[in-house]
C-alpha cells in the first residue's frame, strides 16, 4: 500500500495508467481546488467553473492509459482549464452573438415569406453546390455539417488521418463560401 501524498505526479500518473482509484484520488485532492479558482477567476460562474474541473477530471480518468508522455501533471492540467475556459468564453460569445440577432430579426418588419423563399433558394444552391465538391470532401463535409461528427470521429468511420479530414473540411468550406459569397451580399 502506497502514501499517495508523498509521490510525484510521474508516480501518481503511472499508477493512474493502471486504473489506480487511489492514485486518481489523490491527484483530484491535490488539484482540484486550484483548478477550480483558475476557472472561477476566469468565467465568474462558480457552477460552471466547477463543472469544468469535473469534466477535465473524468477526461483524465477515461484518457488514464494515454498519460505515458507527461511528467507533470500540474502545467497539464492547467492547459486543459484554460482550454475549457475558452471554450465555455466562446460560447458564450456565440450565445450572445445569436441573442443579439434574434433581437435584431424581431425588431425588423414581418417579411418571413420573403425570408422563407431565399432561405429555400439558399439551400437549393447550397445543396447543389455541396453535391459538385470532390467525392471525399463531400462526404467528410456531410459527416461534419449534416450528421454533427468531430473531425476525429469522421477520420475513424472513414479510415484517414485527421489531419486529412481538416484539409478536405477547409477545401469544401471554401469551395462553398466562394461559390455563395454573390448569393449572401
Amino acid at each position: 500500500m502506497y502514501n499517495y501524498t508523498i509521490l510525484d505526479d510521474k508516480e501518481l500518473t503511472g499508477l493512474l495508467q493502471n486504473g489506480d482509484e487511489l492514485a486518481f484520488t489523490e491527484i483530484y485532492n491535490r488539484y482540484w481546488t486550484k483548478l477550480f479558482t483558475v476557472a472561477a477567476n476566469k468565467i465568474s460562474d462558480l457552477d460552471e467553473a466547477e463543472e469544468i474541473v469535473q469534466d477535465i477530471f473524468v477526461s483524465l480518468w477515461k484518457r488514464r492509459t494515454e498519460l505515458d508522455t507527461i511528467n507533470t501533471l500540474g502545467p497539464y492540467l492547467a492547459v486543459s482549464v484554460k482550454y475549457r475556459v475558452i471554450k465555455v468564453l466562446a460560447k458564450r460569445g456565440h450565445q450572445q452573438k445569436y441573442s443579439d440577432y434574434t433581437q435584431q430579426i424581431a425588431s425588423l418588419t414581418d417579411d418571413t415569406t420573403q425570408q422563407w423563399l431565399d432561405f429555400e433558394e439558399l439551400r437549393g444552391r447550397l445543396v447543389t453546390f455541396v453535391a459538385e465538391l470532390p467525392e471525399k470532401c463531400r462526404l467528410v463535409y456531410r459527416l461534419s455539417r449534416e450528421s454533427g461528427f468531430s473531425q476525429k470521429q469522421i477520420a475513424t468511420e472513414l479510415g484517414i488521418s485527421e489531419k486529412t479530414v481538416e484539409a478536405h473540411l477547409g477545401k469544401a468550406l471554401k469551395t462553398l463560401r466562394t461559390r455563395l459569397s454573390s448569393f449572401l451580399l
